[in-house]
């Protein structure tokens, strides 16, 4: 019965006498070793054939991920938008024709709580990056509503300029085009911090009731320059740089994939593109308001 073990089929194990096993058979070191390269041979092409391990798989932040993160939370912000928008159209009767803008009061205050508590914290923090979403798009809803009240069609207009700045953008960075840079980054921040100078000092001129800032948008709409109102002239170079502060968002969500940085911060990276667009299609809404106001 030994005999019958295919182990036992090596020259080594044959009787030296001759007897009844007088054919040659492969040495079964050969024969395992070639099952053994078939079955390896198998094993990787099942692992080029296999799908590429993804975000789930590897807990790391991928480019894929960071897009259908960024998706989820602007569905978000596209609901309550919705829900601000009717909120500040129910108001609106033939006895009281104003809007209630409680929902942009509301939605402006509470997501730039949430946006202070997001950007400082230590960890990410989903539910206050879905938090901020919904307040945001109450926000959106509310101003967008008012807006239309009093110019119809602007609402249109402001979210086409907007989508065309983010799509342009996004085209020249993927193809290269441009990129984040540490002098332009810093000639950023700079006009970033100018530009909150003035805004905080508009806001004072406007609450005091200063005659100089008395036009709707205060200095923006008093102020011309050769003939171009002030605000104008200011939201061209704003929407310049939320469109380079888009560039930065880009630069840092492709920088954390390529230091492997945690499935988590694909959050992060999609929050940074909201707050960016957000401000970017106020501030296009505000251009075309003051174009609009004095036409």
């Amino acid at each position: 019965m030994a005999l019958n073990n295919p182990a036992f089929n090596n020259p080594a194990f044959q009787d030296p006498r001759g007897g009844a096993q007088t054919r040659y058979s492969p040495p079964p070191a050969q024969s395992m070793t070639a099952a053994a390269a078939a079955a390896e041979t198998a094993n990787i092409e099942g692992m080029y054939s296999a799908p590429s391990a993804g975000a789930v798989q590897t807990d790391r932040m991928t480019v894929e991920d960071t897009v259908f993160k960024t998706l989820g939370l602007f569905a978000v912000l596209v609901v309550t938008a919705v829900v601000g928008w009717i909120w500040t159209m129910s108001s609106v009767t033939v006895a009281n024709p104003s809007p209630n803008i409680a929902p942009m009061l509301i939605g402006g205050l509470v997501g730039f709580v949430l946006a202070m508590v997001a950007t400082f914290k230590k960890k990410p923090s989903v539910p206050i990056f879905i938090a901020y979403a919904a307040f945001e798009g109450l926000f959106i809803g509310g101003i967008s509503a008012f807006f239309e009240f009093i110019y119809p069609g602007i609402v249109v207009q402001a979210t086409l300029a907007t989508l065309s700045v983010v799509g342009v953008t996004l085209a020249l960075f993927a193809s290269g085009k441009i990129r984040a840079s540490k002098r332009a980054t810093k000639i950023f921040m700079i006009a970033m911090v100018g530009y909150l100078v003035f805004s905080l000092i508009n806001l004072g001129l406007m609450l005091f009731n200063v005659p100089l800032a008395g036009g709707a948008f205060g200095l923006r709409s008093t102020i011309e320059i050769f003939g171009i109102p002030l605000g104008v002239i200011i939201g061209v170079f704003v929407v310049i740089m939320a469109a380079y502060s888009l560039v930065l968002d880009f630069d840092q969500i492709q920088r954390g994939v390529r230091n492997g940085a945690p499935r988590v911060y694909g959050w992060v990276g999609a929050f940074g593109i909201m707050v960016t667009v957000v401000w970017l299609y106020v501030e296009i809404l505000r251009i075309l308001a003051i174009l609009r106001g004095n036409n």
